[in-house]
């Protein structure tokens, strides 16, 4: 139980890192970056609100939650994904893709651990 919690806690500080690098070289008008502090805020808490369903179906010991979970992490995963060629389009953003491509394995492994936890037992009616 607290494996899962703690790898999709690592994947929300990825997550979180991950805006912070992409804050540090805005590529338009219409990014996040340090210049305007509110926008930056609201991208972290946004990010922070969309992790909670995992966080807390992560602490749960049902097999449905843990489907669940993993159903939605496989969403992080797309977008941590999505974010990879960022650093291939802009050369500045480099750790950025670098972040993702970690982000997207600690989500992946998180998702394997969520299911795999309650395969081996037998349901109970």
């Amino acid at each position: 139980m607290y494996k899962r919690f703690l790898m999709v806690f690592l994947s929300l500080i990825i997550a979180v890192v991950a805006a912070l690098l992409v804050a540090r070289y805005p590529t338009g008008p219409n990014t996040i970056s340090y210049d305007e502090p509110i926008g930056l805020w609201l991208s972290i808490g946004m990010i922070i609100v969309l992790f909670l369903p995992p966080l807390i179906l992560s602490l749960l010991r049902n097999r449905v939650a843990s489907i669940i979970s993993a159903v939605y992490q496989a969403f992080v995963v797309i977008s941590f994904l999505g974010m990879i060629p960022v650093g291939l389009l802009f050369p500045e953003h480099a750790v950025v893709s670098v972040v993702a491509l970690v982000g997207a394995i600690v989500t992946i492994s998180s998702v394997v651990l969520a299911v795999k936890t309650n395969s081996n037992k037998e349901m109970k009616y």
